[in-house]
């Protein structure tokens, strides 16, 4: 939160953020993507990193999936959210899962 507050007093047009709920619980995690939002409403565009991919493509705008550092997929966060691989693989949904 300090580092946010920090990063927002320079006025920014980026804020880049690295596993922000890393290590948090889950009732900070909500407050923290609520900050996030209110963030980018403001007109801070921002660059997230984040390994649950439920909460972060539930508020970004484009998302990209990597995998082993490449990226795999592309698109509008909601879009991937409904998308049959993506919600194999990080959301959790095995119910059109084929193991490669």
């Amino acid at each position: 939160m300090l580092a946010v507050g920090r990063a927002l007093m320079s006025k920014p047009e980026l804020i880049m953020m690295d596993e922000p709920s890393l290590g948090l619980a889950p009732l900070v995690v909500k407050g923290i993507f609520e900050i996030i939002k209110e963030i980018n409403k403001l007109g801070v565009t921002i660059l997230l990193i984040e390994q649950n991919a439920n909460l972060a493509l539930r508020v970004a705008d484009e998302g990209h999936v990597l995998e082993t550092g490449r990226i795999k997929l592309s698109g509008k966060g909601r879009e991937l959210l409904e998308n049959a691989e993506v919600k194999a693989a990080y959301l959790g949904n095995k119910k059109n899962h084929t193991p490669a």
